[in-house]
């Protein structure tokens, strides 16, 4: 599967580029992130539980940088895991340009996927993959266009709204009894998407 896209950040590359390496601003972009950590200079990981439908699943994610050329862009592999329901692998080359006063981000992305997920439908994966990476870089250029926004101070009121929002509509992994391949397939697809496009150093 390929994934292109391009976004427009109102912000200078320095800028961005400096976004995109604030672990507080990324893990507040990433919809249900509750893990995200910087291993190494080119190394990043990430726990996300991704809602699909009225089912929630964890995901697993790692990412790996190379060609590093700041702030103008890198290459990046990726693999997500979600047990024996598959898992899902890329990589992706990210460039940022300058473009009317503004950051333009272009990324051109491969994924692969194998096990159970590989029976997912693609277009309904792809579909997924662009909403989630849509709903990112939204919230990725309203941070970084807004300089008076504290990353931290934003991370930890979005974990309190989410532990008071009612969840009682929701299913958990215990409770539905497994996940079907389609749950499991769009969330891996999803955050290998996102972290694929989303990190640089």
């Amino acid at each position: 599967m390929d994934f292109t896209g391009e976004y427009k950040v109102p912000a200078s590359r320095d800028k961005v580029w400096e976004a995109l390496n604030d672990v507080d601003v990324l893990k507040l972009c990433i919809d249900g992130c509750e893990e995200l950590n910087k291993d190494s200079d080119t190394e990043f990981s990430a726990k996300v539980t991704a809602k699909v439908g009225p089912v929630r699943a964890k995901f697993t994610g790692k990412v790996t940088l190379s060609d590093i050329d700041p702030p103008n862009g890198y290459t990046i592999s990726g693999e997500g895991q979600g047990g024996v329901a598959g898992f899902a692998k890329g990589g992706a080359i990210v460039k940022l340009v300058d473009g009317d006063g503004a950051t333009i981000l272009h990324y051109e992305a491969k994924a692969e996927v194998g096990g159970k997920l590989a029976s997912v439908g693609s277009r309904l994966v792809e579909g997924v993959a662009k909403k989630t990476a849509d709903d990112f870089f939204g919230k990725f250029v309203e941070i970084v266009s807004d300089g008076d926004v504290d990353p931290a101070s934003e991370v930890a009121e979005a974990e309190r709204d989410g532990k008071l929002a009612d969840s009682g509509h929701e299913q958990t992994i215990s409770e539905s009894g497994g996940l079907s391949p389609m749950v499991w397939g769009v969330g891996i697809v999803a955050i290998v998407a996102i972290l694929l496009i989303i990190f640089g150093n």
